[in-house]
């Protein structure tokens, strides 16, 4: 713990596997279960908990008939400081309490929230808690309205369903309150408008929001950074749209029986929630295997930096796509919007994402050994995971421990970063003082 200390990133995976294990406390006590007679199921609890505060949405049980209101409030919290950030959530509370913060602590939240400098660190906490509290108390208020007018809910069940489901949907978590998630307000835009809009704030990532919000009136001076996220993120959104549109059209088991605005709707919503949402309007255990594929990519890369979803994110994939353009071209720097980017920025680029092709390629390979499902669904199921986004076939409930164990490892390193997990694996690393000659390998 001592050298996790002198390495504020490190502490992360620490502070997160705490809040991981008093989640699975609180939801095995009798309170938590609609049935208390039972004994606690350990493991349900504890995948529960770890896709709660991963923001993932897998699940092993029915959210809205196994756990009670107190459960589902634990859940709710999870997901709430998990998508928050334990240490933003930390520093915030002491910026309200105190005004100001000691430099372990800044270097810290700077390490998860992935401010530029210490200076923007104030301004980009407080910019992510009213963000937070506001848009998901707006979202809130729109879905309890729609709740209570539409489907005959009283207005206690109402506000209940409009807060999860508002904070669900900014944490990209996907969990729900209906056993069928979303497929019963397919045809609903008034519910899954508001969520998707919830989804593509929270996923582009909160230092965007806060540059946005100081210079939304001069794109010119936004940073590489928001330039790279905010073209790649609508861009995978908008081709993501289009093939779940086109794949899924004519599948009597998806978009088939709907209407023609119906299946616009749910195309766009399923552009959308493959980017680490997790909720869905439609069963992907009758998608094709074309769309599983697709997504399974999609997850993979997840959406921004620094905000509620997961994957390798969307700036590393549009780092990695610049670097391979100045290969080819064979550019000695690698340059995005009349800037270079440092060959250090690259090559942690080039480590995310081979640790998460690693991470989900074994996680692959470990569900296909304890389970008799195909590749196509596994694969499905590994990246959902890893990408914290809770997309399932229907898998999920039926694979045995050592199955749910698999995913729940790789819902872990998802939401921490492989980066993360990395170090802290490696606190005897030893920096060295010297250069050994160069020698070139062959390539290719």
């Amino acid at each position: 713990m001592l050298k996790a200390l002198q390495h504020p990133g490190r502490l992360i995976p620490v502070l997160f596997s705490i809040l991981l294990t008093i989640g699975t406390g609180l939801l095995c006590l009798p309170i938590s279960r609609t049935n208390p007679d039972e004994a606690p199921n350990v493991l349900a609890a504890a995948f529960t908990s770890v896709s709660a505060a991963c923001i993932t949405g897998l699940s092993v049980v029915d959210t809205a008939t196994y756990w009670t209101p107190f459960g589902q409030g634990v859940i709710m919290g999870l997901i709430e400081v998990g998508g928050f950030g334990i240490m933003t959530l930390a520093t915030l509370m002491a910026i309200l309490i105190s005004g100001r913060l000691g430099l372990a602590q800044s270097l810290m939240a700077k390490s998860e929230s992935h401010a530029v400098t210490l200076g923007d660190l104030r301004g980009i906490i407080i910019t992510v808690g009213a963000t937070m509290i506001g848009l998901q108390a707006v979202i809130a208020t729109f879905l309890t309205i729609r709740f209570y007018l539409a489907y005959d809910s009283s207005i206690g069940t109402a506000i209940w369903h409009g807060a999860f489901h508002a904070v669900s949907a900014f944490n990209n978590a996907g969990f729900s309150l209906f056993s069928d998630n979303l497929m019963s307000f397919s045809g609903d835009p008034w519910v899954l408008g508001p969520i998707c809009i919830a989804i593509v704030a929270g996923g582009v990532g909160f230092p965007v929001f806060y540059e946005l919000r100081s210079r939304w009136r001069r794109p010119g001076t936004w940073s590489v950074h928001s330039k790279v996220t905010i073209l790649g993120y609508f861009g995978l959104l908008i081709i993501g749209s289009v093939f779940f549109g086109v794949s899924e059209w004519n599948n009597p088991g998806t978009l088939g029986p709907m209407g023609l605005w119906d299946k616009l709707m749910n195309s766009v919503v399923g552009g959308i929630m493959p980017r680490t949402a997790g909720f869905n309007s439609i069963d992907y255990g009758k998608a094709g295997e074309e769309t599983w594929a697709f997504d399974s990519v999609m997850m993979f890369i997840g959406g921004g930096s620094a905000g509620t979803s997961g994957g390798i994110k969307v700036g590393t994939f549009v780092l990695l796509a610049f670097v391979l353009w100045a290969e080819i071209r064979g550019e000695p720097d690698v340059v995005i919007g009349q800037r270079r980017v440092p060959y250090a920025v690259q090559r942690e680029a080039i480590t995310v994402a081979l640790i998460a092709v690693g991470v989900v390629a074994l996680g692959t390979l470990g569900l296909l050994i304890v389970t008799d499902h195909r590749l196509a669904v596994v694969l499905f199921e590994a990246c959902s995971a890893f990408g914290t986004t809770g997309l399932s076939t229907g898998i999920t409930a039926t694979l045995p421990g050592i199955g749910q164990i698999i995913l729940m490892a790789m819902m872990y390193i998802g939401r921490v970063g492989t980066i993360s997990v990395a170090s802290a694996l490696a606190l005897n690393t030893r920096h060295r003082h010297y250069r050994l000659p160069e020698e070139r390998p062959i390539i290719g």
